[in-house]
């Protein structure tokens, strides 16, 4: 076994997957780890085929894209993983992951727990976070605020909710997004990383 110089032990862009139930505030967090350090880290988006919501932009929260415009993603390879999530197409595109990473910026992503288990199988050593509210009530609280679900959409996505939960397990790190103290999470995630940065061994993370 080769002995590393300690004075040079290479460093490599982090990769971070946000993910958790609906209404724990994935986008918020992931927001805020970006507006902490707007040069460091990139902010992987999302496509999608359902439609924004109040305050959305296309290219900014996610790719709203049609069935047909997602098709052909899926048919040119361009996904790092897909799936259908409440009746509507989600995935995330490769190319943007590449060019940051080659940036040297970290990247950050939020997933459901679904996309979150396949990208472990695809980059292992990436980072996994589940994030999580104090309480069922507080969780279903924040999505009846949302008022983006009919009646029989919000029950659906509770019960996926109470499923997800069992898979903490697959995860490396669990941190609680409590109400009003998004600070502190983004606190937590920030050191979680630069722990992950401390590690000897830690290998690059390719696609």
């Amino acid at each position: 076994m080769t002995e590393q110089d300690p004075y040079h032990i290479p460093h490599h862009p982090l990769m971070l997957v946000i993910s958790g139930p609906s209404g724990v505030g994935k986008d918020t967090i992931a927001r805020g780890l970006i507006e902490r350090a707007p040069d460091a880290f990139y902010f992987v988006v999302t496509a999608t085929t359902r439609p924004p919501r109040v305050g959305e932009m296309h290219g900014r929260d996610y790719f709203f894209l049609s069935f047909n415009e997602f098709a052909r993603m899926i048919e040119a390879n361009e996904l790092l993983e897909y799936a259908i999530v409440y009746n509507d197409y989600k995935g995330v595109p490769k190319q943007q992951i590449r060019d940051a990473l080659a940036s040297g910026r970290d990247v950050v992503m939020r997933v459901d727990v679904q996309g979150a288990a396949t990208i472990r199988k695809l980059v292992p050593n990436a980072i996994f976070i589940y994030l999580m509210v104090e309480s069922e009530e507080s969780m279903v609280q924040r999505l009846r605020e949302r008022r983006s679900e009919t009646t029989e959409d919000l029950q659906l996505r509770i019960a996926t909710a109470r499923q997800e939960l069992k898979r903490i397990g697959e995860f490396d790190y669990c941190v609680v997004n409590a109400h009003n103290t998004q600070e502190k999470t983004v606190e937590q995630i920030l050191c979680i990383m630069e722990a992950e940065r401390c590690k000897v061994g830690q290998t690059p993370v390719v696609l």
